[in-house]
């Protein structure tokens, strides 16, 4: 199955309420009783297997998904770089054995070719192609340079270059191909006249480059960090205020923070960067970070869920969850008496803003919410595992997204119905296993954020945004 080359959001008006009147505090449980969960063990190491053992050792390229072939997914490699840390602090594997396999993933990305043509290269002007062949490396089909997945491919290049810091020539010669990576991508170029100061989201060789642009609250603070702390070719200081000039502030499940409906868009870039206790102008006029905003949206998604306005069979205080992922098919059918719209890959997610539900989970969505609230999100994954066992839980963990309402066999276009569960996805996506193994490990030890919080490359970019206060004043 092929996912959109992009995701493209669609913002409404921002709603004016009154400011919170909060003072950047995280009522998060976070004592031992959650953290030195043996179940959370168990889901790390089959998440962190599925990255070990279905990359490539020599080239890196981590497939979009497993075990329906597929093209390598540059972002789940970004994942995959954050998780080889991971798995040498867990025990899992040897720090020489994770230093060549990333050693090797940086050469051969800054080896792959780089030009202006449709066919033949790997990427241009220092970004890389959303998907490249599993075999050749090169562009698959014709999709586009993309922006937001070069920058989650560098967070994981960059996490690895703060954490291989000892004095031998692997771990040298991986902090210098990481820096080597960053500087050569020419941010400037996205910021195109119809976008500018923005960041386009792609570029492809025939229509050049794209005239959406990253706005409003999403995935791309990553992005616009890392393009506003480059050395080489970093983007107006003004692009930060831009973005944020269109999010959209408002209560939903007497939660008030920036909405933004898939939980991802929460996820990716505050498992590489660690927003606690900073704030950039805006979050400081709400009087909260952006840590405690994706607090409140996982908080609200679960009081959704409770609520269950769709009638959707099985959603309770723990089985919820919406965000991008697969789904059973795109059809409409009745079920149990009442018409309902279904989607394949879809971002799914409830907000203010935006409700796009069908009654597909995904596991990820509670997963990647562990560092932001513990005290639900470990319940709820302990319950999805024990509720539908092995047609859920497997080899590599938790299978991408599963769907009780769905329950027609014959109208499903992946995946399986299994009776008494109803729809269960066969597929694991790296891009939803990256968050599970990277903010459990943050909950629990804080490692990818300790590291980031040493790149200058993410401190100058932060500063540029504007953003003060906590670790960027004390360390």
């Amino acid at each position: 199955m092929r996912r959109l080359p992009l995701r493209l959001h669609s913002l409404v008006t921002a709603i004016a309420i009154a400011t919170v009147a909060s003072a950047c505090t995280h009522t998060t449980i976070t004592g031992p009783r959650l953290g030195n969960e043996p179940f959370l063990d168990t889901l790390q190491s089959r998440t962190f297997d599925f990255f070990w053992q279905t990359t490539p050792p020599a080239t890196g390229l981590t497939p979009d998904r497993w075990p329906t072939k597929s093209f390598s997914s540059i972002a789940a490699v970004g994942f995959a770089l954050a998780a080889y840390p991971v798995g040498v602090e867990r025990g899992y594997v040897s720090r020489s054995d994770a230093a060549t396999r990333t050693l090797n993933t940086l050469r051969w990305f800054y080896r792959a070719p780089q030009g202006p043509a449709p066919s033949g290269t790997s990427g241009n002007m220092g970004f890389f192609y959303h998907f490249l062949d599993m075999d050749t490396g090169q562009r698959f089909q014709t999709v586009e340079l993309s922006t937001i997945d070069t920058a989650l491919l560098l967070g994981g290049v960059l996490f690895c270059r703060e954490y291989f810091d000892q004095p031998n020539d692997t771990e040298a010669s991986i902090r210098a191909y990481a820096d080597s990576l960053y500087l050569r991508v020419d941010w400037t170029q996205a910021t195109t006249p119809q976008t500018a100061p923005r960041i386009s989201m792609g570029q492809s060789p025939e229509h050049g480059w794209l005239p959406y642009s990253y706005q409003g609250y999403d995935e791309a603070m990553l992005l616009y960090v890392l393009a506003l702390g480059s050395p080489t070719h970093p983007i107006d200081a003004s692009a930060w205020a831009a973005f944020t000039s269109t999010y959209t502030w408002a209560p939903f499940y007497d939660q008030a923070h920036v909405n933004f409906a898939p939980l991802f868009g929460h996820q990716y870039s505050q498992m590489f960067i660690d927003f606690r206790g900073i704030q950039d102008p805006f979050m400081k006029s709400h009087g909260i970070d952006y840590f405690e905003n994706s607090r409140r949206a996982t908080l609200s998604q679960r009081s959704y869920a409770i609520a269950n306005p769709g009638g959707y069979t099985d959603y309770s205080a723990n089985i919820w969850g919406l965000t991008a992922s697969d789904g059973p098919s795109d059809t409409t059918l009745t079920l149990g008496g009442r018409t309902r719209q279904f989607f394949s890959y879809r971002a799914r997610g409830a907000a203010a803003n935006e409700v796009t539900d069908d009654g597909t989970l995904a596991p990820t969505a509670a997963g990647g919410s562990i560092a932001f609230a513990p005290e639900i999100s470990i319940p709820a994954l302990k319950a999805m595992r024990q509720k539908y066992g092995n047609a859920l839980f497997q080899q590599y963990g938790f299978l991408d997204a599963f769907n009780p309402t769905f329950t027609d066999a014959g109208a499903a276009r992946a995946g399986k119905v299994v009776p008494g569960i109803g729809w269960v996805d066969t597929d694991y996506l790296g891009i939803d296993q990256g968050p599970i193994l990277g903010m459990i490990e943050n909950y629990r030890s804080g490692l990818i954020w300790k590291y980031m919080r040493k790149s200058p490359y993410i401190r100058k970019g932060l500063e540029r945004a504007g953003f003060t206060g906590g670790w960027l004043t004390t360390q």
